[in-house]
């Protein structure tokens, strides 16, 4: 991850806001520049009210520490977060996002579309499973937490759960510890339990905290819970039993009994939880425990402890590999360092890699987010946009220059073919009037060799043998031109007593001028094998001439029907055959 120059953390406790600001050092390492904490005092029940508080001493701290805005990277309190350890099988990698997508579903207590949710895969145990660690926040709830955080300016980066801070915060500053370590969180409303090994981790909370104390001392003595906080914080000791002489004062030893009383109820969970930590998890028995948190700061909270578990108890130094600045007094530091934990954890995601990465930001955050890295490139684009338009403006502006001048040296051009012109529609009109007058002598002369090109086409597809032709007769619209032999329009000349209507589109249906639209063809065949079939053959070579319109596909309309005999020589034939291209009378 890219290191930052400044950090902001900020920790929302339940009842503890804390707020602090980091600069990283060349070599990766972290210094802390300044913290504030504040108390917040919103019930649970009412989170408007909550996260009202949160902004006014969110306000309040970042003008202490003179933050105006920025990126934040901020974690909640983990009663307020589902967390859950699940084993998966190993399977492939990428099947892995399914099947936890799946487990999401079945372990969730919320409908999954009503949550924002994360993963972290943790390193296979023995058994070769995978570990991982599922955590979810109801929507509606992280809304309004990242509403009361923005409202001061600041902008949300990360979203992290406050035991898993600490872990990343441990693991920094104690990463060379072997064997288990627990990690005892004791907060306002719960006590967080973190198992630490190497490449192992499990969390747990128990419902007993500082709150559990202000409510056992506001009924011992029969006054209000503020009250009994405030006896709590000023009168408030372990009491170590046994030997050990109680305090003179006789309140103050009813309050170190409660107090006792209260973190002996924590003990037996805090063994319970080891134990299903050992059998569920398969973990190791602590060899060492680690205090933090607002109520761990309490007199003799350490030997009890110690008492109880005969174990090594240390407070947890989050600051142990992190640099103070100058300007943060020491006495300070030292004072409230258990309470800086989830801080350095978060401060840690934006500088390094660390073993827990979740993110529980809102989609409308990821939009932003995403919108925001790709700004840069969106005003890139922007720009090239604009600096092409000045280029195409550059160059448009000087082509309607160059466009003018070369326009108006056309012009002079242009005039001059005008004139040119003219001249020629002049002689254009001269060359048409005189067409007019020689198309009807080119026609005639055309005419006059189209009749010697039928008799031609005629006697090259007569076949060579047998048949001959007697009389050929021009028609017009099924009658003779001229006068001539009215055979041809007689009943026995032709299947039908009148002439056959002109074909739509020819060129005789388009005119209306007489034309010769057709030839009558008689002649006579001899006697021979073939018969008949030697004007069958006439008409087949007739199909591919260039001057008649013949069906090979309607025989009858062409040729009239004959009937040979055995008794003579020859016999008539006929043949009606229409032009491709009619020939205007004279």
């Amino acid at each position: 991850m890219a290191a930052s120059t400044r950090i902001v953390a900020l920790n929302l406790g339940s009842q503890t806001v804390g707020l602090a600001e980091f600069r990283t050092q060349p070599n990766g390492g972290l210094v802390l520049l300044g913290y504030r904490l504040r108390e917040i005092l919103g019930e649970s029940g009412n989170d408007a009210t909550r996260n009202a508080q949160i902004t006014a001493a969110l306000r309040e701290m970042m003008r202490e520490l003179e933050i105006t805005g920025g990126a934040v990277n901020y974690c909640v309190a983990a009663q307020s977060v589902f967390a859950r350890f699940v084993k998966l099988p190993a399977v492939e990698e990428e099947k892995i996002e399914r099947i936890i997508e799946f487990e999401a579903q079945q372990n969730v207590p919320f409908p999954i579309e009503e949550v924002v949710w994360d993963y972290q895969l943790v390193a296979a145990g023995a058994d070769e499973q995978i570990q991982v660690v599922l955590v979810a926040i109801k929507s509606d709830l992280i809304e309004g937490i990242n509403a009361a955080v923005e409202e001061t300016g600041l902008r949300t980066s990360i979203v992290d759960v406050a035991t898993m801070g600490l872990y990343n915060a441990f693991r920094y500053n104690y990463g060379e510890l072997a064997n288990c370590s627990l990690l005892v969180d004791i907060g306002a409303r719960t006590t967080n339990l973190l198992f630490i090994e190497p490449g192992k981790i499990f969390s747990r909370s128990v419902p007993i905290g500082g709150s559990s104390i202000s409510a056992a001392i506001a009924k011992e003595f029969g006054e209000s819970i503020g009250l009994a906080e405030f006896r709590k914080k000023r009168d408030g000791s372990v009491s170590l039993g046994g030997s050990y002489a109680e305090p003179t004062d006789p309140d103050l030893a009813r309050v170190a009994k409660i107090v006792r009383s209260t973190m002996t109820r924590l003990h037996a969970e805090l063994m319970r939880s080891i134990s299903h930590y050992r059998a569920q998890q398969q973990g190791n028995a602590p060899a060492r425990v680690f205090l933090c948190g607002g109520s761990a700061g309490m007199p003799y909270m350490r030997e009890f402890f110690h008492e109880k578990l005969q174990l090594p108890i240390e407070f947890f130094h989050p600051l142990r590999n992190v640099s103070v600045a100058e300007g943060v007094k020491a006495s300070e530091v030292a004072h409230s360092a258990h309470l800086l934990g989830e801080l350095v954890g978060l401060a840690l995601r934006s500088t390094t890699t660390c073993p827990m990465e979740l993110n529980l930001r809102l989609p409308s955050v990821v939009r932003a987010q995403q919108l925001t890295r790709r700004r840069p490139f969106f005003l890139l684009a922007a720009a090239c946009f604009l600096l092409g338009l000045v280029g195409w403006g550059l160059y448009y502006t000087r082509a309607a220059s160059v466009e003018r001048g070369g326009a108006e040296h056309l012009a002079e051009k242009v005039d001059a073919m005008r004139r040119v012109a003219a001249q020629m529609e002049s002689v254009r009109k001269q060359t048409a009037s005189l067409d007019s007058v020689a198309t009807p002598l080119i026609s005639a002369v055309n005419d006059r060799t189209f009749w010697t090109q039928i008799i031609e086409d005629l006697n090259v597809r007569l076949p060579k043998e047998d048949i001959w032709i007697t009389e050929l007769v021009a028609t017009s619209a099924g009658k003779p031109v001229g006068g001539g032999d009215q055979r041809a329009t007689r009943p026995e000349a032709t299947p039908a007593a009148t002439a056959p209507p002109a074909r739509p589109g020819s060129a005789v249906a388009a005119s209306a001028e007489p034309a010769i639209d057709g030839i009558f063809v008689r002649g006579l065949y001899l006697f021979n094998p073939k018969q008949q079939e030697v004007v069958v053959e006439f008409f087949r070579n007739l199909v591919d001439s260039p001057y008649f319109a013949v069906d090979p596909n309607n025989q009858s309309k062409v040729i009239k029907p004959t009937t040979p005999t055995n008794t003579e020589w020859a016999f008539p034939y006929e043949l009606r055959l229409d032009l491709k291209k009619p020939v205007k009378l004279p």
